[in-house]
């Protein structure tokens, strides 16, 4: 059997592969590198339609309904790099950038008077940054399971732009010899949110990658566990953004600090976007997916 793939919405001609009913996607595309009519596979996409959905590459030629002489549409992602790769760079930007600016470096700071004290809860709010991010780090390594191996280069330099750059914003200013520490009480409160809410988000990592047995796509409807934290299953589908969102409300309670509230509006605001996509998704997918949850907020949203 034969396949035509086309580029440019069907316009041109890439190449005409041979396929059997049991052939995969991806070995359509292991065959356009090999004839070198296309760079390596992970750059590669084929939809069934011009403006189609891009097909998994687990998807076979009998599943799609592909019959001889049939085409799909083939389109170049451009330079890709590893999603492990692009996570560890975003993450240890802020990281080392916070570091570096809580030591108050002339370059920013200038000749720091001698009497400027530091206040505790500029100490809290390094060792809550370092801990938020080195968590990060360790599950980007050992927990998380990534149903694509690479994303686009380019978002390497749009993510990593808007963590690095918010991190310095939020480093200047509780850093500064002239910071204003808020009451012990509120920075007690706040801590514990933030403790409370990583928590919460750790537990919620390690739900869902039980979920996936290594080395596969497979996804289910997650559900509580053992772990009193992951009860937020049952109100709303991404738990672990409303944790994450928690978290920087709480460091931003704890420091007072507007560059951090900030930086917690902006990542709620992008979270809520991935948690609606993600909650719509669901309810596609699965037929018995629990009506009554909500995408971020419990009740609300």
């Amino acid at each position: 059997m034969e396949i035509e793939v086309v580029s440019g919405g069907g316009s041109k001609s890439v190449a005409t592969v041979n396929v059997s009913p049991s052939s995969t996607v991806g070995d359509i595309k292991q065959q356009l590198f090999k004839l070198k009519k296309a760079p390596y596979v992970q750059r590669q996409s084929l939809r069934s339609e011009p403006k189609g959905k891009a097909l998994a590459d687990s998807k076979t030629v009998q599943s799609l309904g592909l019959t001889n002489g049939a085409k799909l549409y083939y389109k170049d992602l451009g330079p890709q790099i590893g999603w492990k790769t692009v996570f560890l760079v975003e993450y240890a930007g802020p990281l080392i950038v916070y570091l570096w600016l809580y030591q108050r470096p002339w370059l920013f700071y200038g000749t720091i008077p001698a009497d400027a004290k530091v206040q505790p809860v500029v100490h809290w709010a390094a060792i809550c940054w370092s801990v938020h991010y080195v968590k990060r780090l360790l599950e980007t390594l050992f927990v998380h399971r990534f149903s694509h191996a690479t994303m686009p280069l380019r978002n390497l330099f749009k993510n990593s732009s808007y963590y690095w750059l918010f991190a310095m914003y939020v480093a200047y200013h509780i850093n500064h010899p002239w910071y204003t520490a808020p009451s012990l009480f509120q920075s007690y409160i706040g801590l514990a949110i933030f403790a409370l809410c990583e928590l919460g988000n750790l537990s919620i990592h390690l739900a869902l990658r039980n979920l996936r047995p290594a080395g596969t796509t497979v996804r289910k409807i997650p559900e509580p566990t053992g772990n009193t934290f992951t009860a937020l299953f049952n109100m709303v589908s991404c738990p672990n953004y409303t944790y994450e969102i928690g978290s920087w409300i709480g460091f931003t309670i704890m420091t007072k600090c507007l560059p951090a509230g900030l930086f917690a509006f902006a990542g709620a605001y992008q979270m809520t976007v991935w948690a609606l996509g993600k909650h719509r998704a669901y309810k596609k997918e699965f037929p018995n997916y629990p009506k009554n949850r909500k995408a971020i907020i419990p009740f609300v949203l």
